[in-house]
């Protein structure tokens, strides 16, 4: 029996908002061609502001920013998304304005994952193996003070803020494809601590409570304790050949959600003796996302063009929604093909071929409504909340 631990016990169900509360979301768009990002108020569909990058981006977003990684540009960028909602105890307070482009930038070769952990923000870049920490608050208001790290050899990697500690991928700089080797683990001077922990094909890491973990070719880094970081290995018993290369995080609950092949997700509990539920797909996965409002429900697109609601609790998909016309995972990874947000009631979908962005209503699971976007809408994060207007 699957136990899933609640985190906000607050965040289970959405409550209707209270007379005096407003609800605002915004969507940030990054388009798959050309180097812009868009921001879209969620009620309206009105595109409030469009911002000029150096190349097309991944986005992530935490707290009141997103931040554009622009791996070609070779530069980093934050933005406020103009929505902020001050924590009262007994309710929040939130204020609407613009959002804004921070002037301060980060730059570097090849700026790949970027990763957050416990208030602070790691900045992995491929094409020098340096990472850069910085606090993604402090960045928002103005202030980017960073301190770097290096893993020793440039790589596709990886590095997660733990404390005073800074977990970084390792790979082998003697070998030409330099193969990801395990993890090593940095103090605040950027020492190594201890020995490297072998994960061989290490991709994919996320967090949930108190915990990280890791994807590794065969199994899974385990992350735990508060203070030097205590990391086990979790292998793949009872799970068909394969391997987790792409992971999620549960935020009111604790659970994991990763990739398992090209037509399967996995559900992660490593604290369960049985710590894997795999689930099939009837096609190949494009984009999956965890839903923070609703914590016992994520998303997984499909190339079929359909949408599936998966139940984390009962571990199965509960619904599913055709929305766009099938998107092939034949060919490049980096197609356009679409992505997924979660904004208060809807899901967002972007249909890069169709340059829209359809709004699925979480709740009766049933099309909401279409937001054009001009271009080819590709990666997608949304931010907002609910809060009191004095």
């Amino acid at each position: 029996m699957h136990k899933l631990v609640p985190l906000l016990l607050t965040t289970a169900f959405i409550t209707p908002a209270l007379a005096d509360e407003t609800t605002a979301y915004r969507l940030f768009i990054g388009d798959h061609t050309e180097p812009k990002l868009t921001a879209l108020d969620w009620t309206t569909g009105d595109a409030v502001a469009t911002f000029q990058l150096k190349s097309p981006a991944t986005l992530y977003t935490t707290g009141d920013a997103v931040f554009a990684i622009q791996g070609a540009g070779n530069q980093v960028s934050a933005f406020t998304t103009g929505i902020s909602i001050d924590d009262h105890g007994d309710h929040g307070d939130i204020a609407i304005t613009d959002p804004t482009a921070i002037e301060a930038t980060l730059g570097g070769a090849k700026p790949a994952h970027f990763v957050e952990h416990g208030g602070q923000a790691a900045m992995f870049f491929d094409g020098s193996g340096l990472v850069t920490r910085f606090d993604p608050t402090a960045w928002a208001s103005g202030t980017l003070d960073t301190t770097e790290f290096n893993s020793g050899t440039a790589h596709h990697g990886v590095a997660v803020p733990w404390g005073d500690f800074t977990l970084v991928s390792a790979a082998n700089a003697d070998d030409e494809k330099k193969p990801r080797l395990g993890l090593d683990v940095l103090d605040a001077s950027g020492e190594k601590v201890g020995d490297t922990h072998a994960c061989p094909d290490l991709h994919g890491e996320a967090s949930s409570g108190n915990t990280v973990i890791v994807g590794c070719g065969d199994g899974l880094l385990v992350v735990t304790n508060s203070g030097v970081p205590q990391i086990e290995k979790l292998d793949y018993a009872g799970l068909p050949e394969g391997k987790v290369t792409a992971l999620i995080g549960g935020i009111g609950l604790q659970y994991f959600l990763g990739n398992y092949g090209a037509d399967k997700v996995v559900l992660i509990d490593p604290s369960e003796a049985e710590p894997y539920r795999l689930i099939d797909l009837p096609t190949r996965r494009v984009h999956f996302v965890v839903d923070n409002l609703r914590p016992k429900l994520a998303y997984i697109f499909t190339e079929d063009g359909n949408l599936h609601q998966l139940d984390v609790v009962k571990g199965e998909i509960t619904k599913t929604l055709k929305v766009t016309e099938p998107y092939s995972m034949d060919g490049e990874w980096s197609l356009p093909r679409p992505r997924l947000a979660v904004a208060g009631n809807d899901i967002a979908v972007t249909d890069p071929l169709a340059g829209v962005v359809h709004l699925i209503d979480a709740e009766s699971f049933t099309p909401s409504r279409d937001l054009p976007v001009d271009g080819t809408p590709y990666t997608i994060v949304a931010a907002g909340g609910s809060g009191a207007v004095h």
